[in-house]
């Protein structure tokens, strides 16, 4: 039998079923590769934007640590995190070229500390939270103790040190779990080493 099509070319019926089986066959294979497609890469974690960790990460700020807590307070913060480096600190570039500059760990602490940063070797004033003056140098070796660098040192708004993590976190994670250990209250009954385990 021949079939007319709207071309007006004549195909036999059995062309015009392998036609269609093949058309049903093709749109079965993409459907298949493409939900292949969207599982395998669908599920991909989302990267982070990479943004300059003094514009995005970092406070500005002019040394005076109880307008910084008060600052804090009106953000609705309870904690300042401060970041005590060296200028030729390649652990701290290392921090701040691979950790700091993500957005995802940038909005993060951003809302929920913060962020300082100031420079062990400085001679830029601080004046702490009992209205003693500082140089920045001074406040991070005599008055927080800082030893090595980087140091994370997170402060409650009334300038107790209530965490303190020195050196560099193996990866974005590790970071991530920082932050949550100290905002979230789990610094109150457990070390950092047992809660980033438990994770």
């Amino acid at each position: 039998m021949l079939l007319n099509t709207r071309k007006g070319k004549n195909l036999d019926s059995e062309v015009l079923h392998t036609v269609i089986l093949t058309k049903k066959i093709y749109c079965r294979s993409l459907g298949l590769i493409l939900s292949f497609l969207l599982v395998s890469f669908g599920s991909l974690p989302v990267q982070s934007e990479v943004r300059n960790p003094e514009d995005f990460f970092f406070h500005q700020h002019f040394g005076e640590m109880k307008d910084e807590s008060a600052a804090a307070k009106s953000d609705g913060l309870e904690y300042i995190m401060v970041m005590f480096e060296l200028s030729d600190c390649p652990w701290c570039e290392r921090m701040k070229t691979s950790i700091l500059n993500q957005s995802e760990i940038q909005d993060y602490y951003r809302a929920n500390f913060r962020p300082l940063m100031m420079n062990v070797e400085s001679e830029n004033p601080v004046t702490n939270w009992d209205d003693t003056d500082y140089t920045e140098s001074d406040f991070a070796t005599e008055v927080v103790r800082v030893r090595a660098s980087p140091e994370f040192v997170f402060f409650d708004l009334n300038g107790n040190v209530i965490v303190r993590f020195t050196g560099v976190t193996k990866n974005k994670e590790e970071f991530m779990l920082l932050g949550r250990y100290v905002a979230e209250g789990y610094y109150r009954s457990v070390d950092f080493g047992s809660f980033r385990d438990s994770q």
